[in-house]
């Protein structure tokens, strides 16, 4: 399916099923929450990487206007609904002040390998114990998948878009294991550095080497 929405480019990657809080201060995203808001439709956030608007982002609904400021400043809460492809950026739309784009949403696998799931969480425990971190998801284990835990394992914003637009939750599901195996190895080898720093200048409890040994 193709159509036009308008688009909201930000230095972020939303993921579908995410919430997302944003303050809207420019008078052109003022009309654009509100329009959609009173309309009940979608607007878009594609990601903003290097100063370049990307191809991939996601369509998201307004839940909920919970500030309007004397300003005329938003507080809003989003949920993101579908990835979408950016085919064509409209810059200017009659008596509007934002940009939309033509996009398409491309068919997105989202059952995946529980088992490799699994795994994938364990792992994700095991980081965040050794960085003495706590992460509330909000749902049971084996109700988890990719996009809930993504934002919460150390990804770049690049590695973020990347598993983007991977269209299958297997796909983004082994892209998150590779990540994990490359990044708590690591994890592990700052901790035991940072214990070898605390010793350093420490006296030791260490036997004297004998020059007798045969």
């Amino acid at each position: 399916m193709t159509n036009f929405i308008p688009i909201f480019p930000l230095g972020i990657v939303v993921y579908p099923d995410e919430s997302l809080n944003l303050h809207v201060f420019e008078p052109r995203y003022k009309q654009l929450v509100q329009e959609c808001f009173n309309e009940k439709r979608l607007f878009g956030i594609p990601a903003v990487i290097d100063n370049h608007l990307q191809d991939y982002g996601t369509a998201v609904s307004i839940t909920e206007i919970t500030t309007i400021h004397d300003n005329g400043e938003m507080d809003i809460k989003t949920k993101g609904e579908k990835v979408f492809r950016v085919l064509e950026v409209i810059k200017e739309i009659p008596e509007k002040l934002y940009s939309g784009a033509i996009v398409n949403y491309p068919e997105n696998y989202e059952k995946g390998s529980q088992d490799l799931m699994r795994r994938v969480i364990n792992s994700i425990r095991e980081l965040h114990r050794l960085l003495n971190v706590t992460k509330d998801f909000k749902k049971e284990d084996d109700q988890l998948n990719t996009y809930d835990v993504a934002h919460h394992i150390g990804l770049s914003l690049h590695e973020e878009y990347e598993m983007l637009h991977l269209f299958h939750e297997r796909q983004r599901q082994e892209y998150l294991k590779l990540h994990l195996t490359k990044v708590i190895p690591m994890v592990v080898e700052m901790e035991q550095l940072k214990e070898k720093v605390k010793l350093n200048g420490h006296f030791k409890n260490l036997g004297g080497f004998n020059f007798d040994l045969k």
